[in-house]
């Protein structure tokens, strides 16, 4: 296992993206009006769905195909959205938001959110073995996934409500160990390495609403919201996956945290605002962080969920509705009585399937905005043309936040993906204002 290579940072799983949420469907020359088709390959998080489904306009709709690479994360943004989905009479949006960010950015949890993921979990573990051709949810729909991948699901939701192993993992020491891999012999000042990866990097990156005392509590200890007063030593068990090492000539898998100890998960929601006064600065300093515009952001985006919610099943205003919720509300609470959107579906795909899709008459020319990941702009080729609608628009995320590597290696990186995608037959969009986030294309006329 050597230590302090320049890519440890991001790790080997995506937890969270490396940019900020995005409307993706005002994303490119095109605003589809009706309903839209859209592929997720590799975000990471749910940013993007929620973000999207804000943006909604009157009778708008969008189905979204999401694609990973590992089952751990299928299943993390699968509690995320079972979270997201909360009705508010069993949980306010405000305890929403709190339990949201402390199980999307924190190594360690409250005892609180514990009870709520072990409740979501043993709920998610019956829609994975349970449902078999019809989806349980709309937006938890995973009757395309192969039965293995539902098996393993139901390996990781079950080891989340009830941890097999006779040793459990201590996250804090499973964190450190990230740190100590990635810093290598920088490990002794590496106070001095997260002042610099925040100021001559993050900040120059205009992350300026990234706080200094909670960005280096998260490269220290895996914490980024620390929302009130509580007692965060609970090991997040959706943040562990096994990674596998050659050790002695054996492949040996070890359990463990895996991603991203350099970038923050503040990135996915804390960093951009249309709210001016969460942007305001005074004497050079913003005056509010990127927790608190996460925290801003989030609720917003729960809000336009229940608005727009199918079948209310309760008349509690909104303000009983902020009320403190009871734990036997909590552990009430089943697939069922999750808030169903009006148009909207989320439908996750097998792992392996993206080479695939081309073969299938359903998805000729179908998706209206396809979007990849940095981590699998590499799956990028001549077969994503073919499921691409006419008027699609192809969004890549670009390094720019990937912080391991130098301007040349992130200017490079932009290049390689354009290359990609003329290769597979998509054009830079040229109307497009500049944007060193993400490039975005359309498909080549023939």
């Amino acid at each position: 296992m050597s230590a302090g290579r320049a890519s440890e940072g991001a790790g080997c799983i995506s937890w969270w993206g490396f940019s900020p949420a995005r409307d993706l469907l005002r994303t490119g020359p095109v605003r589809h009006e009706g309903k839209a088709n859209v592929l997720l390959v590799g975000s990471g998080d749910p940013r993007h769905i929620l973000k999207t489904i804000a943006g909604l306009q009157g009778t708008e709709s969008f189905h979204v195909w999401v694609l990973e690479n590992s089952m751990e994360v299928v299943a993390r943004q699968l509690l995320l959205l079972y979270l997201a989905l909360m009705p508010p009479e069993s949980m306010g949006n405000n305890e929403k938001t709190e339990v949201f960010l402390d199980m999307f950015g924190n190594s360690e949890i409250r005892s609180q959110t514990e009870e709520t993921l072990k409740c979501a979990a043993s709920q998610l573990t019956l829609c994975a073995t349970e449902t078999l051709e019809k989806e349980a949810h709309p937006c938890l729909n995973i009757t395309l996934l192969k039965f293995k991948e539902r098996d393993e699901l139901d390996r990781i939701f079950k080891s989340w409500i009830q941890p097999q192993s006779s040793a459990p993992i201590i996250m804090s020491r499973a964190w450190d160990y990230r740190v100590r891999q990635h810093l290598g012999s920088r490990y002794d000042s590496k106070k001095g390495c997260f002042d610099w990866d925040l100021t001559m990097k993050l900040h120059e990156k205009k992350c300026g609403v990234i706080n200094k005392q909670q960005y280096v509590r998260w490269r220290e200890r895996g914490l980024a919201f620390e929302m009130r007063e509580g007692v965060y030593q609970i090991t997040n068990p959706s943040l562990l996956s096994s990674r596998v090492f050659s050790q002695k000539g054996e492949r040996v898998a070890v359990r463990g945290y895996w991603g991203d100890v350099v970038s923050s998960p503040y990135l996915s929601f804390g960093i951009e605002t249309d709210d001016q006064d969460l942007l305001k600065t005074q004497n050079g300093q913003h005056t509010k962080t990127a927790q608190d515009i996460s925290f801003a952001n989030i609720t917003a985006m729960f809000q336009s969920l229940s608005s727009r919610r199918g079948c209310p099943t309760s008349s509690q205003s909104d303000s009983e509705a902020e009320e403190p919720s009871t734990q036997t509300d909590r552990k009430s609470v089943t697939i069922n009585d999750l808030m169903h959107l009006k148009g909207i579906s989320v439908t996750f795909l097998p792992l392996d399937s993206l080479q695939k899709l081309h073969q299938k008459q359903k998805y000729s020319h179908f998706f209206n905005v396809i979007y990849f990941s940095a981590s699998c702009v590499h799956q990028l080729g001549p077969s994503v043309r073919q499921i691409a609608a006419p008027d699609a628009v192809l969004v890549v995320e670009l390094a720019k936040y990937i912080l391991d590597l130098n301007k040349e290696q992130e200017v490079g990186f932009a290049e390689t993906v354009t290359s990609i995608a003329l290769e597979a037959e998509f054009e830079p969009w040229q109307e497009r204002k500049s944007d060193d986030i993400h490039a975005v294309f359309t498909p080549q006329k023939k």
